[in-house]
């Protein structure tokens, strides 16, 4: 039996594509096909952006609060679904089912941002910023934006970064989502239709750079909001930003965590395992590296060799299971080059998590946890971001080398330090390069109401979403300055006016 053909969604419709070109949409629990996800034409794109257009023409007219109550159902509806979109979310691609549903509840998260937005997108005033001259600054939607979407959160990416705050401000939006995982957020999409979303504000393809580079360009498309590799990150920056749009691009992660002397060894390791194995290292916030004082580097590596042979290997549905399938073949190829190429450079490694097979499942995307120890700075493994299951432990001797070479690392998307010492904590808060700082929090990804804030090469922009400044991203300002006459003043010829001097 042929696979199903996934469909595109634009104008409130779901709808097969005029395409002859489809990508395979897989399990990675099974390594079955499980669809064929279109690439949409180009003249499929072109149309969700006209569509997007026209909406917003009425959508912004339509009153801040009258569109948070549609999210406010939104977010109703996405609770009320959540089992089922936790379950696609896990068959599409291969988080286990509590990660899974974390990213179904990041999204979720989101929209009770953008709920706020009646609050959030208020300008300010001033009576009198001259003698008689009132001074109103309001914010204002742009119009047209694209999301161009990885596959590592279906859910969380397109439905609780992009998507939300930028309805809630009074745009439209076309979600470019990736071929691989396009299932989630198609369904959501559904769930924006049945709370009463008027058609044309939310439009989702899936297609092929060729086409997607149209949003770059397009004259109606006002801004990219964008998550996937440095490489297409400074490419969709440059090109985009040259066309006059507005950019955010969130992109890859190489995160230390610096483990001092005086932290606690259990504890510690098993907040590495976490944020280092969650989701199966592919998220941008996974913890990948650890910078071990010399002190305890031996007892460091050890707890984590014993926690991470305790990990179950498993299909991403079986609730039991706490390390999941990686998203696909190719995938799996290409960190099992990087295990490879850690061992051609002399890093010893610990635990080789190549060649796990889980029973029944022999055909699914399995690595088991991998741990190098030794990595040094010349080392591919300890600089390039791996997106696996892979752990490298750096040595160091001291704080301050352990810092350095953390800031020597070209991204800076999170940084962590694992201490009881209250100036190491501080000196590290103010010193480390990382936009998003834990102290003894492997995953210092803050709530949503503040923004996620990588810095270097882990981020191209101005604006970063969520919190204040996802509106600040989704909204420009608009200043307004007015006289009124007295009855005398309005019969006066001669007419004074502010040359915005006080």
């Amino acid at each position: 039996m042929s696979a199903e053909k996934l469909k595109i969604f634009i104008n409130g419709e779901y709808r097969l594509s005029e395409t002859e070109d489809y990508v395979e949409v897989l399990n990675p629990s099974t390594g079955e096909v499980d669809g064929l996800s279109p690439c949409a034409t180009k003249k499929e794109v072109e149309e969700s952006i006209e569509v997007a257009h026209e909406a917003f023409k009425s959508w912004s007219r339509v009153p801040v609060i009258k569109r948070a109550q549609i999210l406010h159902k939104v977010r109703t509806l996405l609770i009320e679904r959540m089992d089922e979109l936790t379950m696609l979310c896990a068959r599409e691609h291969g988080k286990v089912w509590e990660e899974a549903k974390g990213d179904v509840l990041k999204a979720i998260e989101g929209t009770e941002l953008a709920i706020q937005a009646p609050s959030l997108v208020m300008g300010e005033s001033l009576m009198d910023a001259s003698t008689g001259y009132d001074t109103v600054s309001f914010r204002e939607p742009l119009g047209v934006f694209a999301g161009v979407c990885p596959f590592n959160f279906p859910a969380m990416i397109p439905m609780g970064w992009m998507t939300p705050c930028c309805i809630a401000a009074g745009n439209s939006i076309v979600l470019k989502v990736s071929s691989s995982t396009p299932r989630t957020a198609m369904a959501i999409a559904q769930i924006y239709k049945d709370a009463g979303l008027p058609d044309g504000v939310l439009n989702i393809v899936s297609c092929k750079r060729t086409e997607a580079e149209i949003f770059l360009t397009h004259p109606k498309v006002k801004g990219i909001t964008f998550v996937g590799t440095t490489k297409a990150g400074k490419h969709i920056y440059s090109v985009a930003a040259a066309h006059g749009k507005r950019v955010q691009a969130l992109c890859e992660a190489k995160n230390h965590a610096l483990v001092m002397y005086d932290a606690p060894i259990e504890r510690t390791a098993a907040g590495i395992i976490n944020a280092a194995y969650g989701c199966a290292g592919e998220r941008c916030m996974a913890l990948p590296v650890v910078v071990a004082h010399e002190k305890i580097a031996d007892k460091l590596v050890e707890e984590l060799l014993k926690q991470a042979k305790l990990i179950k290997v498993g299909p991403a549905y079986d609730k039991t299971s706490k390390l999941g399938p990686v998203v696909n073949s190719q995938h799996k190829e290409r960190i099992e080059g990087y295990i490879a190429k850690g061992v051609e450079e002399g890093a010893t490694l610990v635990l080789d998590g190549r060649n796990h097979v889980v029973e029944g499942f022999e055909k699914g995307f399995y690595l088991g946890p991998t741990i190098f120890d030794h990595v040094t700075e010349d080392m591919v493994i300890g600089k390039e971001e791996i997106f696996g299951p892979v752990l490298c432990v750096k040595r160091v001797k001291s704080f301050e080398e352990g810092l350095e070479i953390m800031n020597n690392n070209p991204f800076a998307n999170g940084s962590v330090i694992f201490t009881q010492s209250g100036y190491y904590a501080r000196e590290f808060a103010r010193n480390t390069d990382g936009g998003m700082v834990g102290v003894n929090v492997g995953i210092p990804v803050p709530v949503g109401f503040f923004s996620f804030t990588g810095h270097k090469d882990s981020f191209f922009g101005d604006l970063h979403c969520l919190g204040k400044d996802a509106f600040r991203f989704f909204t420009e300002q608009k200043t307004v300055t007015t006289k009124w006459f007295t009855q005398e003043e309005s019969t006066q010829t001669e007419v004074s006016t502010w040359d915005g001097t006080i």
